[in-house]
């Protein structure tokens, strides 16, 4: 068979799912390419991973067209005997760094996330070797590894391993005791440790867990840190926290999922944040 795929919003992480299924029909015998939208394929594969992703609705001549990822519906999974395959990284030759879960599902139960919904609770995925496959580097997309012990198991792994690893979606503070802080000193981060502070709630948390961290030698002590934006206020006072900190916070707008809505004033302060070389000189009331 003649397999076409389409990345749909892929611009700055290669598509795991998409990845699997090549490798599936690769060895099953099937010829895969990105869709070449002048050829005829037996089956067309699409993948949208943000709801806010604008569509490709160009014409494909295929036999049949199936459709996944959280963009379309967040209901739809692969099958077992497709998501138990490794991921072809041949598709993306520009990324050398491996991408994978090793935990699934989350703890905890924000407002504003999916991952509940999607992904039920906090469980095992697979093995850091199994997502490595042979390379160095890993980015780890997992909700909240911290809270699983599976997760703490893989993270000792990768110490033993001496691979570089990021954890790109943060590390739930409110988890991080010195043994965790202690574990995670001993990791060789990829990029900067990441952790969030959505809620003034979790500021304490950051505080204890920057100390923590600190104490026992992550390196680098200047810890990345999410911040999630709805009211311009309680965020700026986050921001401020953990300027004092000396933190390095990363702001989000929130996005209204039923609508894919931003507050344009969101959008705003999350420039004047992410703009670090004004951040550094411009108090946000003189922002313009």
């Amino acid at each position: 068979m003649k397999i076409g795929l389409i990345d749909v919003d892929g611009h700055n992480f290669p598509n795991i799912a998409l990845m699997k299924i090549s490798m599936y029909h690769k060895l099953s015998g099937d010829y895969v390419e990105w869709v070449n939208y002048f050829n005829h394929y037996d089956i067309v594969y699409k993948s949208k991973i943000f709801t806010f992703s604008p569509d490709d609705y160009s014409y494909v001549d295929a036999n049949k067209i199936i459709v996944g990822g959280t963009g379309y519906d967040s209901s739809i999974k692969l099958p077992l005997y497709i998501e138990q395959c490794e991921c072809d990284y041949s598709i993306y030759p520009r990324y050398k760094e491996a991408y994978g879960f090793l935990t699934r599902g989350c703890i905890r139960n924000c407002a504003w996330c999916i991952v509940p919904r999607k992904e039920g609770l906090i469980h095992k995925n697979a093995d850091i070797e199994e997502i490595l496959q042979g390379r160095k580097v890993a980015i780890l997309m997992d909700n909240n590894v911290l809270a699983s012990d599976w997760g703490l198991d893989q993270i000792e792994k990768i110490i033993r391993l001496k691979v570089k690893i990021d954890f790109n979606q943060g590390l739930d503070a409110r988890l991080i005791d010195d043994e965790k802080a202690q574990l995670l000193s001993k990791v060789k981060w990829y990029k900067p440790l990441r952790m969030a502070c959505d809620t003034k709630s979790q500021m304490p948390y950051i505080e204890k867990a920057t100390y923590l961290l600190r104490k026992h030698g992550t390196s680098p002590s200047n810890y990345f840190v999410y911040v999630l934006v709805k009211d311009i206020e309680d965020a700026l006072e986050r921001v401020e926290f953990l300027r004092k900190l000396k933190l390095d916070p990363f702001a989000q707008p929130y996005r209204n999922f039923e609508n894919n809505y931003i507050d344009p004033e969101a959008k705003r302060f999350a420039r004047w944040v992410n703009h670090k070389a004004i951040f550094k000189s411009v108090e946000f009331k003189n922002y313009k």
